[in-house]
């Protein structure tokens, strides 16, 4: 399986990771730490000598009842970023829901939008459709960001989640956007229980079916810490081991804070997928 990008055409035949980048005051584990260009930057620098395969650079946080940010600031945090990062030699992804800014980011030269309204809010969908290349991560959100945990979805999470996702992608692509650019995200902890996070981690494989691949975005979020007591900043374990059960049950991207520990439990993972090759000019 393939994901056509603007400037890649990501082979997911081997799972990648996806390393974020919160260019703002207050996102929910790392607010604040690289709100600057120059701290983004470094952290950019930082995800990639620990192994990730993409950078995916935000401007607002979308943590339960965060409040929505402006156009004109979103730019301001995001544009100097993503200048500069497209000249890494990584795919670039820019977690956005603003038509505006991903009109902006891709004249720049980024590779996904990465937008958890699905391409909802108007306009989104029509710029999208008239990239000729780019990649789209179309995610599941019950509500919105300021609501969503005050009232989250009732029901067998899994069959709505796989309806919604089939629906705004076929959306995309009557649009004329190819399948092979488009990828789904079941949207973890975006308007969902506990409980039914968990069971689309452990059904996830019934969102597959499609033949969109999958990203999973399990990192540091509140439903580990409800089942480990965990407060956000102790949740590394957790969180390596949710991307790594992600994987297992077929996620080709895993979306992280903690990239170099994930990639070695990934490291160990193809090991025993594959002995032969991944353990080939190595010492016993």
């Amino acid at each position: 399986m393939h994901w056509q990008t603007t400037r890649f055409d990501l082979d997911l035949t081997r799972p990648r990771v996806m390393g974020i980048v919160n260019v703002t005051p207050d996102s929910f584990s790392d607010g604040g730490q690289h709100a600057s260009t120059a701290s983004a930057l470094r952290h950019c620098e930082q995800l990639l000598k620990e192994g990730a395969d993409i950078l995916d650079i935000g401007g607002e946080s979308t943590r339960p009842g965060s409040p929505p940010v402006s156009l004109e600031d979103e730019l301001a945090r995001v544009l100097p970023v993503v200048r500069e990062a497209v000249r890494m030699g990584v795919p670039i992804s820019v977690d956005t829901y603003k038509p505006a800014v991903m009109q902006a980011v891709l004249d720049l030269g980024a590779d996904i939008i990465n937008d958890i309204w699905a391409a909802r809010q108007g306009g989104s969908a029509q710029v999208l459709a008239a990239h000729p290349r780019c990649g789209i991560c179309l995610m599941h959100m019950h509500g919105d960001p300021q609501t969503m945990q005050l009232s989250p979805m009732d029901g067998d999470a899994v069959p709505q989640v796989l309806s919604f996702l089939q629906l705004h992608a076929l959306s995309l692509q009557a649009l004329g956007v190819e399948k092979a650019r488009i990828c789904i995200d079941p949207g973890i902890g975006f308007g969902k229980t506990v409980e039914q996070n968990f069971s689309l981690l452990a059904r996830q494989q019934e969102l597959l079916g499609p033949g969109w691949p999958l990203l999973a975005g399990w990192s540091r979020k509140s439903s580990l810490g409800a089942v480990t007591g965990l407060p956000v900043e102790e949740r590394l374990g957790a969180s390596v081991a949710a991307a790594l059960l992600a994987v297992q049950r077929g996620a080709h991207v895993v979306r992280v804070h903690d990239v170099r520990d994930t990639v070695a439990a990934l490291a160990v993972w193809r090991a025993t997928q594959d002995p032969i090759h991944s353990t080939r000019g190595t010492t016993p």
